[in-house]
């Protein structure tokens, strides 16, 4: 989906400053339901060589369609302040928002990640609303105390 995302050309490089032992996962497992006959079609195609495997297809044709609808994309990106691919809060970032008395407004399409150092207290007292089209790594805890103001 990044390769996608990059096409729109809206992806700028952020880089992601971790603790030793934390991990920050790439990609997000789903459960696609598809028929029979589809799966069949799937089966053929990773059969004959055309792909890898399933999960290759899969994202192939995930990748095709972001790349078909780009223009949606950008007009909603162009509509709406949103931050496309990989947006890190840190507890320092989110301790200057409280202090400057602001609440962030966070829309992300791609991956948003609370640091594993941000408490609960902090994040709802620097977050006011919280959008992500895609997936947001965050403590339990912390989505928690976010469960009202995630849209």
């Amino acid at each position: 989906m990044m390769e996608a995302l990059q096409d729109v050309g809206q992806v700028a490089p952020i880089r992601i400053a971790t603790r030793p032992g934390t991990r920050i996962v790439d990609s997000e497992k789903i459960t696609v339901n598809l028929g029979y006959v589809d799966l069949g079609h799937v089966d053929l195609l990773v059969s004959e060589g055309a792909y890898a495997n399933r999960s290759d297809f899969i994202r192939t044709a995930v990748r095709n369609q972001i790349e078909r609808h780009a223009d949606i994309t950008r007009q909603s990106v162009a509509r709406k302040a949103v931050e496309m691919g990989l947006r890190h809060y840190g507890r320092a970032e989110l301790e200057a928002a409280r202090a400057a008395g602001v609440a962030l407004d966070i829309r992300v399409l791609g991956l948003a990640v609370i640091a594993a150092d941000v408490s609960p207290d902090l994040a709802r007292a620097s977050i006011a609303s919280l959008e992500v089209l895609g997936s947001l790594q965050a403590s339990p805890a912390v989505k928690r105390a976010l469960a009202d103001r995630l849209r």
